[in-house]
């Protein structure tokens, strides 16, 4: 069967929840295979804008980040299917931000301090520093389904059902898979990220208002327990286009082993791109992918912090 693109309603920004719960009314049934259109806020709620200081991070109400929009009723999606969800376009608004925000990311205790790195999207492209510019690819960190278990559910972490899982690969062209868990399914999504790193390190991605497409389609024949997906292509193409640098970090604890990888590569930019730690800290969670390197080799395990150097070529 042929699914047009055309979407079949569009979702507004102020339908939002802030919570998982099964108990929330969706806001809309469709048939499965529609097209769906979202219109989202950035993950601050619309707290931070184009024109914000720190002074929107020391004041955030953490109470209303993290909204999705929706959520919609799929029909004939029962407990036990699969959501097949075609992500078919994301639009990132023209800026984005990106945080250091007190308590919150892998090395929470070395960053005690706020700071706020307000990013123009332009032509593809955000630009960190002079000579550092990352490529565009975006994605929503918040895609998820209503849990079976009673709520409200945090949306901060992700779940079996979806929710925060704040993976990159999810860009337009990938197909994602999630168990359904309740009649209808209850699909909302959200979190606009316009760039990010594998392990997002500081907490926070190139934070942006995002425009989505999906078509969702109900899967009788398919089973999963937790999310799959399959990419649109190959990884991280508009970044794999070159030689990157790359740092290990080895200990008996993979947190420990990441925490080690991500000092010695916020000590590279330091010293090679004139960063402050701050600045190096945020670029690494929106252009440094983590990758388990060794699992296996007892009593130390390797994690390995990636970075394109071909964010510094022109």
């Amino acid at each position: 069967m042929t699914h047009s693109l055309a979407p079949t309603i569009h979702v507004a920004r102020e339908q939002s929840h802030l919570a998982w719960d099964n108990s929330i009314a969706p806001i809309a049934r469709v048939a499965s295979g529609a097209a769906v259109a979202f219109d989202m806020l950035d993950a601050a709620g619309g707290q931070i804008t184009a024109d914000s200081t720190v002074v929107a991070i020391e004041t955030l109400d953490f109470a209303r980040v993290d909204q999705v929009n929706g959520p919609i009723f799929v029909e004939g999606a029962e407990p036990g299917d699969t959501l097949q969800i075609e992500l078919l376009e994301f639009q990132p608004a023209a800026w984005g931000w990106t945080a250091l925000i007190p308590g919150f990311g892998l090395l929470a205790d070395e960053f005690p301090q706020p700071a706020l790195n307000i990013w123009s999207l332009v032509d593809g492209w955000a630009e960190f520093a002079p000579g550092i510019r990352v490529p565009l690819a975006p994605f929503c960190g918040e895609v998820g389904l209503a849990p079976a278990e009673a709520g409200p559910h945090s949306t901060i972490p992700p779940y079996r059902h979806g929710g925060n899982m704040d993976t990159r690969h999810l860009t337009a062209g990938a197909t994602l898979y999630l168990p359904v868990e309740v009649p209808g399914a209850l699909y909302s999504m959200g979190d606009g990220h316009a760039a990010q790193g594998d392990g997002e390190v500081c907490g926070t991605a190139i934070e942006t208002p995002m425009r989505a497409t999906v078509r969702l389609t109900v899967r009788k024949d398919l089973r999963v327990e937790a999310p799959e997906f399959q990419t649109a292509g190959p990884l991280a193409a508009r970044t794999n286009v070159g030689s990157f640098y790359a740092a290990d970090g080895i200990a008996p604890d993979l947190m420990e082993a990441a925490r080690k990888a991500i000092r010695a590569m916020i000590a590279y930019l330091q010293r090679t791109r004139g960063l402050s730690r701050e600045q190096a800290y945020m670029l690494c969670s929106v252009a440094v992918d983590l990758k388990i390197s060794e699992i296996v080799d007892a009593p130390n395990w390797i994690v390995t912090a990636y970075l394109p150097l071909s964010l510094f070529e022109r």
